[in-house]
């Protein structure tokens, strides 16, 4: 009874008299604070991409569009649910399977499957054993992974700081400072000409300090839509090689941006072949329409099986206090789609039809620019750019005047996910670029 009347003690006022110190305020002896126990949490900026969601979604103009989602959509505007996947996931669904749980590194066989994708086949290090894979959340938590384990274990010249470009996709920065990296940048985007600045890149690969972590995107770079060409990455493998930097690439949209799976795998499979050690950040979302599935590939490339053993014990370790084992039915998914022929078949049928789309915007875009609207500007760079998002050079204040005038939403760095135009809004799109430009 005294334990207890003195437990309730010190949550009154008489009760805390009783036990604060002397001299020190009755608060600071109980450790507790007078106001609320969050007081201090502080309002964080909204996200870039949800808040032109949000603005978007309290307008109400029957012409209004949403630019800002890195979300595919078909020509009516609406999401889009591959026929392969959900062919896949009814059959997946028949087998009755259970809902135990996966390893702490996923589905193995799905494992093998995304890794075959990214590296091809007949790869060596998919045959050598030196290849360690985790099935991920995504290409989130892909990075994620990859970050904590360079934090973790990379003993480069460089330190515990990783390269992106300038710019890169918005969310890399957050996701390698909460894994414990420093983040600096390398020239990459030209605002000139809208294109890339590959004398300027060259020039900063070879400035940074050898042994350095640099950040590559495969394919379709977010968010400028600017990807080097197939000698320029090979000039770019050969300086990486020469300053021993460590390459990470992060591969979101592989056969979404050219519609060809190989194609878009040119750079990573070119730096296997030239003997770089990478990590690969792996995505489902975009090619696979897997969007809400959160289904993911992180793998590193070691010297040897036996060092691979050892990485992949760190791996789980890492991952096991994260969050213990990924989710199952993504990647059940993913892997009947790769492993039935007649699926995969209609998957690569399905990927590059919705790249021929976002192509097909690209230059209906142009040509109302150009052709209908008379602009005086050149719009090479909408075309010439790749993937999901082109960077358009709207100055912020162009940005802000489209949406006050034409209810067109946008972030404010003028880039525009392709995804949001469709055949029926083109023409208006172009018409409202064209008066905040003329």
């Amino acid at each position: 009874m005294l334990v207890a009347a003195s437990s309730r003690s010190l949550f009154s006022a008489a009760g805390a008299s009783r036990i604060a110190l002397p001299g020190l305020p009755i608060a600071r002896a109980l450790g507790v604070r007078c106001g609320s126990l969050w007081a201090n949490v502080k309002q964080g900026p909204p996200d870039a991409i949800l808040g032109v969601t949000e603005a978007f979604k309290a307008d109400s103009n029957p012409q209004k569009m949403n630019l800002g989602v890195g979300a595919y959509r078909d020509d009516n505007g609406k999401p889009y649910v591959l026929s392969s996947v959900r062919k896949a996931e009814r059959s997946i669904q028949d087998l009755a399977l259970d809902k135990e749980y996966i390893p702490i590194t996923g589905v193995p066989e799905y494992n093998k499957l995304a890794a075959e994708l990214a590296y091809g086949k007949e790869s060596p290090v998919l045959k050598s054993g030196q290849l360690v894979t985790a099935q991920s959340l995504s290409g989130t938590g892909a990075l994620r992974i990859g970050g904590e384990f360079i934090a973790r274990w990379f003993e480069g010249v460089g330190g515990k700081k990783i390269y992106l470009p300038a710019p890169s996709w918005g969310n890399h920065t957050p996701i390698f400072k909460d894994a414990g990296l420093e983040v600096a940048q390398y020239t990459y985007f030209d605002k000139k000409t809208n294109g890339l600045d590959f004398e300027g890149m060259v020039k900063d690969l070879k400035a940074i300090p050898s042994g350095s972590v640099v950040l590559l995107h495969a394919c379709a770079h977010n968010p400028t839509g600017v990807d080097p060409t197939p000698e320029q990455w090979k000039e770019i493998s050969k300086v990486v090689k020469d300053k021993q930097h460590l390459p990470f690439f992060d591969m979101a949209y592989q056969g979404f941006a050219s519609g060809s799976t190989v194609k878009d795998a040119f750079a990573l499979r070119h730096f296997i072949d030239e003997g770089h050690k990478v990590l690969l950040a792996q995505s489902f979302a975009k090619n696979m329409g897997m969007y809400g599935e959160r289904v993911g590939l992180f793998s590193i490339v070691t010297d040897s099986a036996e060092e691979a053993k050892r990485v992949d014990s760190q791996v789980k370790i890492l991952i096991r206090p994260m969050y213990s084992s990924p989710p199952l039915s993504g990647a059940r998914i993913v892997k009947k789609v790769l492993s039935d022929g007649t699926l995969r078949d209609e998957w690569l049928e399905e990927v590059k039809t919705m790249a021929d789309r976002i192509i097909t915007m690209r230059s209906q875009l142009r040509s109302h620019l150009e052709n209908t609207c008379k602009s005086q500007h050149s719009w090479e760079h909408i075309t010439s750019q790749i993937g999901m998002f082109c960077y358009t050079g709207l100055k912020p204040e162009q940005v802000d005047l489209m949406r006050k005038q034409a209810s067109v939403y946008l972030t404010r760095d003028g880039r525009i996910s392709i995804a949001g135009i469709t055949s029926k809004n083109v023409e208006y799109l172009a018409k409202a670029i064209h008066d905040v430009t003329k």
